[in-house]
């Protein structure tokens, strides 16, 4: 008898998952709650390897950003949202060489750096407003973002209701070196849950100076449509040319975002 009854307690427990995580259809909207404010963290681990006539320099850097954003006006079409990056810190090492920048503590600046971080430090504390649609895309003209808009945050939705095994497609901007390119994702729905939609992703990129693939997990608030958590892995690769010499230039990252 109790064998009986603790093998109906585990059916009834493994049951009782399944109710949970098999959420039904849903329909993903950007519709965060006017006056909600969010703190974004991006970490980002790269690898840059450039050859030069034939020889190979690496370098590592560490980077971290805290960026605030807030849902200034809300409607069902549109929702109007203020950002700003809060402060900025990077660790790079190279040859034997290891060079800091920390926005909040300017004083531990490497000297090598002092010339090098006026556009980071331009984009610091600077409001920028962004009108995102239902479906996440930028209403208006993309050119007057700075590099605190909310790519990490927020993704261009499906217009359908989406379930588990669902995908969708997109086009996003990436910037490399001043370089801009689009870069075509797709995604695919993972699991459900009334508190959160988890997808998968990759993507490419094959311009005519840029190649590159990406690939992730990520979870989004199914109430507010935005990115809650994401891991991305990606490789970069381009040739740039400085004085007639072509310097064929890898990126190896892995990035992660954690909203609060």
């Amino acid at each position: 008898m109790k064998n009986k009854f603790f093998t109906l307690l585990l059916i009834l427990i493994g049951m009782s998952s399944l109710t949970v995580n098999a959420q039904k259809e849903v329909t993903l909207r950007l519709q965060p709650q006017q006056g909600q404010t969010f703190t974004c963290t991006s970490k980002v681990n790269a690898t840059t390897m450039i050859k030069v006539q034939g020889q190979s320099m690496n370098m590592s850097q560490l980077m971290e950003i805290r960026q605030s954003y807030n849902a200034k006006k809300v409607s069902g079409e549109q929702s109007v949202i203020e950002t700003q990056i809060e402060a900025i810190k990077m660790t790079m090492s190279q040859m034997g060489m290891k060079l800091e920048y920390d926005s909040e503590h300017p004083e531990k600046t490497s000297p090598m750096l002092a010339g090098q971080t006026k556009e980071l430090e331009a984009n610091l504390k600077k409001p920028t407003t962004i009108t995102y649609d239902a479906l996440g895309k930028i209403v208006g003209d993309k050119a007057d973002l700075e590099m605190n808009q909310l790519a990490n945050v927020i993704l261009e939705l499906p217009e359908d209701k989406i379930e588990v095994g669902s995908k969708w497609s997109s086009k996003k901007t990436q910037t490399v070196s001043d370089s801009d390119f689009e870069v075509n994702m797709e995604y695919t729905v993972t699991a459900i849950s009334k508190k959160s939609v988890d997808i998968s992703f990759t993507g490419n990129a094959d311009s005519s100076d840029i190649t590159g693939t990406y690939n992730g997990t990520a979870s989004i608030n199914p109430q507010t449509g935005m990115i809650t958590s994401s891991t991305t892995k990606s490789t970069v690769s381009m040739t740039v040319s400085e004085q007639g010499i072509s310097m064929p230039i890898t990126v190896t990252s892995t990035s992660t975002v954690e909203v609060k």
